[in-house]
C-alpha cells in the first residue's frame, strides 16, 4: 500500500450516507462488494477508516474487507487528486517512451504512480490503453488527452493545471 500524506477527511454527511447503504444491504448475501462500490462513490477511495465502518456495519472482519478492496483493481486505497493523471503504458505508448513520461511526472510532482500530491491537486495512475495508439505516447489529465509527448513537454502541461488552481483561489 502506498504511503499517503493526506489524512482522512470524511464528513458527517458522507458517513450518514455510507451507514444508510450498509443498513440497506446488511441482510443481503454477498453485500460486501456492492457496499464497497458505494463507499468508493461516496468517498472517492477506500481509506482504512471507511473499510472499518463497512466491516463493523456488515459484521465482517476488516481483513475480509481489505482483501476484497485490494483484490479488485477498481478500488483505490489512496485518495485521487482533483486532477487525475493517467499515463498509458500499453505496447504502442511504451515502445515510444511512455515510461519516461511517467518518470518525469513522478519526478516533477514528487509522488509515485498510485499516489496523490500532498495538496490533493494531482494523482497519478498508469493504464494499459486509452485507445489513442496513433498519438503514442499518451497521457490524460482528467478528460484531456495529450499525445506524441516528450518528457520536456510535461512540466508546461502540469503548470497549466497548477495555474488554473492558483487563479481560482
Amino acid at each position: 500500500m502506498a504511503e499517503n500524506s493526506l489524512t482522512f477527511q470524511g464528513t458527517k454527511a458522507q458517513e450518514e450516507q455510507l451507514m444508510s447503504v450498509i443498513a440497506q444491504n446488511k441482510e443481503v448475501p454477498g453485500a460486501l462488494l456492492p457496499v464497497l462500490h458505494e463507499a468508493q462513490e461516496i468517498y472517492g477511495y477506500l481509506p482504512i477508516e471507511v473499510q472499518q465502518m463497512v466491516a463493523d456495519g456488515l459484521g465482517v472482519s476488516l481483513s475480509e474487507v481489505f482483501g476484497v478492496a485490494t483484490f479488485y483493481s477498481r478500488f483505490s486505497l489512496t485518495p485521487k487528486g482533483k486532477h487525475r493523471i493517467s499515463v498509458c503504458l500499453g505496447t504502442a505508448c511504451y515502445v515510444k517512451g511512455s515510461d519516461k513520461i511517467l518518470t518525469e511526472i513522478e519526478n516533477l510532482l514528487g509522488i509515485k504512480s498510485g499516489e496523490c500530491t500532498p495538496d490533493g491537486l494531482f494523482s497519478i495512475d498508469s493504464c494499459r490503453c486509452v485507445g489513442a495508439c496513433g498519438l503514442a505516447p499518451v497521457m490524460m489529465i482528467d478528460e484531456d488527452v495529450y499525445g506524441k509527448l516528450t518528457p520536456k513537454e510535461v512540466a508546461s502541461i502540469l503548470k497549466k493545471y497548477q495555474d488554473q488552481e492558483g487563479g481560482a483561489k
